[in-house]
Formats: structure tokens, sequence, C-alpha cells
């Protein structure tokens, strides 16, 4: 938080003209980038190899491979191949672009170690470490497969032949693009899937609006958290809101300041976190299984189970950097550099409104509170994780894998992609460990409710997690719960995603994990500086942000979190 009259000062670089000419309509100008993969040791068997999958046919396209993926996989489950070196051969059968990128450990972890992770098709993949560059890759690759495998496994009804079944079928004269791109048809499940997520994101919030419809305005601004398992999707934290409070900042901790709606579905999702972690500490076995996390032996901290994601769901683009003008994308060179620097810079939002770092006008606004715009938080997760800082105590990052905005009014979602992913491209050699830069896959989707000027205009907003009975309203320029809510903490209307309440989950978690270094931290700001990695990794961000010419980061002031129980 900040008060009103301070001015943002930055050096503004090169980087602007930079992210505006990859977005040029031009082919050979693109959103995304590839990077050249890092050598590895060659196979004994590589160059037979490379002969049976590299013959094409008229088309231009790989003929069917003579060495099937079935194959390949069986002879790594007998210990045949390693896990390297499967990637590269499915790389080259499969038709995917493959990386492995090395990332750099912190002084956290003790000992030198080395870390890489898979990077598949700009997916990046879980971190592995080695005390040899070696061990980092084999064990980087081993964790790309356990995701990886159960896909390939799942198309075996698709795509028997490629995977050493015989076909149901004559064999065509020519094959189609899932039989000699099998790969692709794993993305394009995955897009299929997308389109599932606004489903689950409209059936709870009708459920919802049905018990209370007189909040049924409140849909329009609405932002979920999906999380997607071996079963299916399921919402586990939603919120609505489209305000900043007007109140000064709390020193209890009691105030909600940012009612936007995706930071209101974050606090949601945390208080799933926390849900969950309570589980899993648990002396029940039932409970702990059920929990989405699981131990981590080579960090120390808890992981989500694998072939757990989530994903996220907004239903109008974010406010500030990802609402560029498109003409900033496709016509770089006929704006000034000024206007350039105000679209794509920081932004800071104040009670609904936003203003570039770089904007004079900002310093005339006659507010008390001031936050980050909700582009520009995302941003942030997308680097340091949604847990926060306290969460990332006991968890390791939590990110999202995509990013569904289902705006109807909105047809180019490039503001968002060069936001989100453009902005902090290349801070990964500068994170600590686990941290990364999680670029997420960003698309359109239909529209979960009516985005009305009487949703964005109004003051309350919406809040629910998986296992709560009710959901509870808050008015976002008060920050506090309305009478009407149907849920209420108490007297003092204090939400439930307060810090003050996040505090209180944090230090029933750590009484269950046994953490009497968490238990004795004095306040809700000491709680947070302990988490080292966090705090480093958020530092390396807003340093990278400053540097790239994007702007200053809000300093919050300290007193609003030197709060305790």
């Amino acid at each position: 938080m900040l008060p009103s009259g301070v001015s943002f000062r930055s050096s503004r670089g090169a980087s602007f003209a930079q992210i505006l000419m990859k977005n040029l309509p031009d082919s050979e100008s693109r959103l995304s980038t590839s990077c050249q993969p890092l050598s590895t040791a060659p196979s004994p068997k590589k160059d037979v190899f490379d002969k049976q999958v590299k013959s094409t046919n008229k088309s231009g396209y790989p003929d069917k491979p003579k060495i099937s993926t079935k194959t390949l996989v069986d002879r790594y489950k007998r210990g045949e191949t390693n896990a390297v070196s499967l990637l590269h051969q499915l790389a080259q059968v499969l038709q995917f672009h493959l990386e492995m990128k090395e990332t750099v450990t912190t002084g956290n972890i003790l000992g030198l170690y080395f870390a890489f992770c898979v990077v598949i098709d700009g997916v990046e993949y879980k971190t592995g470490m080695g005390i040899t560059k070696k061990d980092a890759r084999l064990k980087a690759a081993e964790f790309a497969l356990q995701d990886l495998l159960p896909n390939l496994e799942s198309l075996k009804s698709v795509l028997p032949g490629a995977l050493g079944i015989p076909p149901p079928l004559p064999v065509r004269e020519e094959a189609s693009i899932s039989e000699v791109h099998p790969y692709r048809s794993i993305h394009e499940r995955k897009r299929s899937a997308n389109l599932q997520f606004p489903n689950a994101v409209r059936d709870q919030l009708t459920k919802l609006m049905n018990s209370h419809p007189e909040f049924s305005v409140c849909a329009g601004t609405t932002a979920a958290f999906i999380l997607q398992t071996a079963g299916g999707y399921e919402v586990v934290a939603l919120g609505t809101g489209n305000f900043n409070t007007k109140e000064s900042a709390s020193m209890s901790g009691r105030i909600v300041h940012d009612s936007h709606a995706v930071v209101t579905a974050r606090r949601s999702l945390m208080r799933f976190l926390y849900r969950h972690l309570l589980m899993f500490f648990s002396k029940t076995a039932n409970l702990t299984e059920k929990s989405i996390f699981q131990q981590n032996s080579s960090s120390g901290l808890l992981s989500l189970k694998n072939g757990i994601n989530f994903h996220l769901y907004v239903n109008q683009l974010p406010k500030g950097a990802a609402q560029i003008p498109s003409k900033l994308c496709l016509n770089p060179l006929s704006i000034s550099a000024w206007q350039v620097n105000n679209e794509i810079s920081l932004h800071l939002s104040v009670e609904g409104k936003v203003f570039s770092v770089f904007s004079s006008a900002f310093d005339h606004v006659a507010s008390k509170v001031v936050s980050m715009s909700s582009t520009d938080k995302i941003t942030q997760w997308q680097v340091l994780g949604y847990q926060g800082a306290l969460l990332s105590h006991f968890i390791e990052p939590v990110y999202v894998q995509s990013i569904l905005i289902g705006d109807s009014g909105c047809s180019d979602i490039r503001g968002m992609e060069i936001s989100v992913g453009q902005r902090v491209e290349g801070i990964d050699p500068q994170l600590p460990m686990f941290y990364l830069m999680m670029r997420p896959l960003i698309s359109l989707v239909p529209s979960v409710a009516t985005n009305s000027a009487d949703s964005c205009q109004l003051t309350y907003g919406i809040n629910w997690s998986e296992g709560d009975s009710s959901p509870e309203v808050v008015d976002g320029l008060e920050g506090r719960t309305t009478e009407q809510s149907p849920f209420k903490s108490g007297p003092a209307l204090a939400s439930r995603l307060c810090k003050a309440a996040m505090l209180h989950r944090f230090k029933l978690v750590a009484k269950e994990a046994q953490r009497q270094d968490l238990l004795a931290t004095s306040s809700y700001r000491e709680a947070k500086r302990m988490a080292k990695p966090y705090q480093e990794a958020k530092n390396v961000l807003k340093a990278y942000l400053l540097q790239q010419g994007f702007g200053s980061w809000l300093v919050k002031l300290s007193v609003s979190d030197n709060f305790s129980m």
C-alpha cells in the first residue's frame, strides 16, 4: 500500500520496442520464442535411430516411424535406455520441440547442486537437481516423463498404430496429421479440455447464484481456479469484484484492501491450499490420502501430487497492461514511445481505476490505498507462485498451466501474452531454486456470465472456496463483509480473506506441522520475511522489471503488515 502523492520514476529501456517488434503480424515475428536445446551426450544407438525416423514422404511430413513409441517406452521401462535418451527419441517421433534448460540453485539448499528443467513446446516441467549436470538432467527428464507418459498411454485408443498396436482398419495411403504428429493431438485434447473449464465455472457460479439470486449481478466479473486431476475438473476457488478499498491501510490486518475478482479468487485458492495442508498434516490416514500434497524428499517441502494442475479462468481481461490496445501490437512504429511505455508498463489500481506508474495523473488522485493492477499481480504470481509468502514455508510454488479469458468483448489476447510472458522473459537464471517464469497457455473461451456495466460498477464482491457452505459478500470500497452476506465471521465483519484470517490459518498449519520456529513469529510481517527464497525471488522480479524499463513495483507501508494474532 502507498499513500497518494508518491511519484514513480524509472528508466525506460529498449524492452518496449523489442517486445512490440516481436508482435508484428509478419510471419517471422511471433509472440512465442524458442530456444536451442542444450547439448547432451549422444546415445550409442542415436545414429541408427536417426536413420529410422528421418525419412520423409511426398507431403514433407516424416514417414510413419519404424520404431513405435510403445517400443521406445517399453525399452525405457526395462532399463535399456535412460530418461534423457527417451525424451530425445520421442521428440523426433512425435515432432515436439524439446529443451533441457539449466536453472539455478539458491542458498537455502545445502551443498553444490545443479538444476535443470525440461521444456516441451514451451511447457516447463518440474526442476531436477543433482551434484553433476548429468544427474540433474536425468532427474529433470524423469520428472517430465512422469507427466508425459500417462498422456501417451491415453492416446492408445486414438492412435493405436503409433503405439505399436495393429490398426483395426486398413492403413490409408496418406497419413493423417494426428498420425504423423501424434503429440499435436495431445495439445488438441488440452484445448478441448479447456472448453470444459468454463462449463465447470458456470455450473459452480449457477449453483451459488441460485441459492443467493440477490447477488447475481456480481457474476460479470467472475474469476475462478480450476483443479485438474486424472478424474476430471473441479472449481475450487471463485471470486468476483472490481474495486480497492477507500479506507486507510489497516493496522490490524482485518481490512481487505484489494477486492478485484482475480485477487479475491486467488485468496480463496490460498484458503483451499491451507485446508489441504491441514488434511496432509492430520493424524488421520484417510485425510492425508485425500490431500493434494505429497512430500518432496529433494526440497523438504510439500509439492502437488503427480497429475494435479491448476488453471485460471477470468470473465474479463484483467485491468492494466493486459488491456493494451490492439494497435500497439499490430503497428508499433506508428505510435509514440511515450504511449508504448504507458501501456505496457506496470500499473496502479486506485478505487477501480488504473494508472501507469509513469502517468502524472496518479499524483493528483486523492486516495489512501493503492495496489498493483490485476495484470501485474498475475505476472508476479506466474513467477513467485500463487501460494504467497506464508504458504511457501510449507509448499513449493504453485503455478497455473493455463489462463482462460471469457470476456465476450475481447478478441485479442496479445496484450495479456505480452504482460504475463514477455515482460519477464529471461528471468529464470536469476531466480532461486524451485521458482521459474511459468508461461501459461492463454486462450479465449466462452464467457460464463454477462459482463454488464452494473457488474463493473457494483462495489460488492463474492468469495467462495471448495468446502464452504455459503459464499461471503465483501464491500470492496469498505473492505469488510456486508450485513447481507450469507457468511459472516463475526460482529466486526472482518472478511475470511483478510490478512489476519490468513495468519490464523498459517499458525494452525505450523502447529500441525510442528514448526516451532514459525509458531514463534511475532507478526504477520516477520512470518513473511522468514520465507527467504520467496523474498529473494520477489526482489529479483522487482529488480528485473525495473531494469527492463517497466517501472517500479509498489512499496507497501510496512506498518500495514506489522500486526499479530
